[in-house]
């Protein structure tokens, strides 16, 4: 027992463990079962357990598919905006929160079949056509998570409007992140593949007047041909050639 007990303690309390971690610290399978009917460990779903009597939320689930599974999710778009710092900005208040992936990774049953308590939405898409590892580890109620830079978050939440995020909410976001990094900025818009999302982007960093705008290398970014509509019955911008409602800002 000690054994088990010593290797629990190598994961922060309220997160889940798995088959696959346990046995990579030479638990096997049947002393899984054995630690289970003495009460150390409660499974949630096939190949998950929790310590007993641990209370486990969204947050040890996807401590546990990063650190211990090692799979591609991360926290990003709006949520990864409200643990930078800049909640103040977002205007939906929701137990909404945003996981994001590629589509080629695959979550396990557990995690998707176990009451998280929290409205979890995992948005799959391929974003960049390159890795581009942009995030930030933060502790979140003491749980260490890989959640998207202030950079990568707004292009994530841009991709997603309007069919599942607010242009006006969008808007006041970008209006707040005037501490920007540019060079971060300038990787991940070349590599970005949404088009829409890079030319609201500067369609509204250019509106809010960022100092890091500036710094951009707008003739090394893609922004396609043609014409997008962003929404229906605003006006043409004929300099990023998309159809979007009239911004405001908030100090007017």
């Amino acid at each position: 027992m000690k054994n088990i007990n010593q290797i629990l303690q190598k994961c922060p309390q309220g997160t889940v463990i798995t088959t696959d971690w346990l046995n990579k610290q030479s638990i096997s399978r049947q002393s899984v079962n054995n630690y289970k009917k003495s009460g150390w460990l409660e499974r949630i779903g096939q190949g998950a357990y929790k310590r007993k009597g641990d209370e486990v939320s969204w947050k040890g689930a996807l401590y546990a598919l990063q650190k211990l599974q090692g799979l591609s999710v991360h926290v990003g778009g709006r949520t990864a905006i409200e643990l930078q710092g800049f909640g103040h900005y977002v205007k939906k208040s929701s137990n909404q929160v945003i996981l994001w992936k590629i589509p080629e990774v695959r979550l396990p049953s557990w995690f998707q079949e176990y009451d998280w308590e929290a409205n979890l939405e995992v948005r799959s898409a391929t974003l960049f056509n390159r890795e581009v590892d942009e995030f930030s580890q933060t502790k979140v109620e003491n749980i260490e998570l890989t959640i998207s830079s202030a950079e990568r978050a707004i292009l994530e939440y841009l991709r997603d409007v309007p069919k599942d995020e607010s242009i006006d909410e969008a808007n006041y976001i970008m209006e707040g992140l005037s501490s920007l990094r540019p060079s971060v900025l300038q990787t991940l818009l070349e590599a970005c593949n949404s088009v829409k999302a890079k030319r609201l982007f500067f369609y509204m960093a250019e509106h809010h007047n960022h100092a890091w705008f500036e710094r951009l290398e707008l003739s090394s970014i893609d922004l396609g041909s043609g014409k997008r509509e962003i929404i229906k019955g605003g006006k043409l911008d004929k300099k990023y050639m998309i159809v979007v409602p009239e911004l405001s800002r908030e100090d007017q």
